[in-house]
């Protein structure tokens, strides 16, 4: 099985930074796209940055230019460093990963559990 952990959330002020990390374990042969995505109270969940295999990175327009998503391949972890958060940046946050468990397997998309994100003064 394969499992996504999530830590770094908390609570954080507007123009702070947090850095949340995502470490996936198990029966793992090799991982595809990583990615952050993140719920607000009352909102659909939406993708907030990925990261292809070979580092290419893409971010929603909503965080560009203050998140950076990085991934240790070594480690199957993947990073995201949020800085200048504002107050709608409060969310759970939830990493996501193409995992293949085998040579044979077609890769299949995994969830952490979400960590939150609190933005306030």
């Amino acid at each position: 099985q394969v499992q996504l952990v999530e830590s770094g959330g908390g609570l954080v002020q507007p123009g702070g930074s947090l850095r949340l990390s995502c470490a996936a374990s198990g029966s793992i042969y090799r991982i595809h796209t990583m990615g952050w995505y993140r719920q607000a109270p009352g909102k659909q969940r939406e993708l907030a940055a990925f990261i292809i295999e070979g580092g290419g990175t893409n971010y929603a327009d909503s965080v560009k230019g203050r998140f950076t998503i990085s991934r240790d391949n070594a480690k199957n972890t993947v990073y995201l460093q949020m800085d200048s958060l504002k107050f709608e940046g409060t969310a759970v946050y939830y990493c996501n990963a193409d995992i293949q468990q085998t040579w044979r397997d077609r890769a299949a998309g995994y969830w952490g559990q979400g960590t939150q994100v609190t933005v306030s003064s």
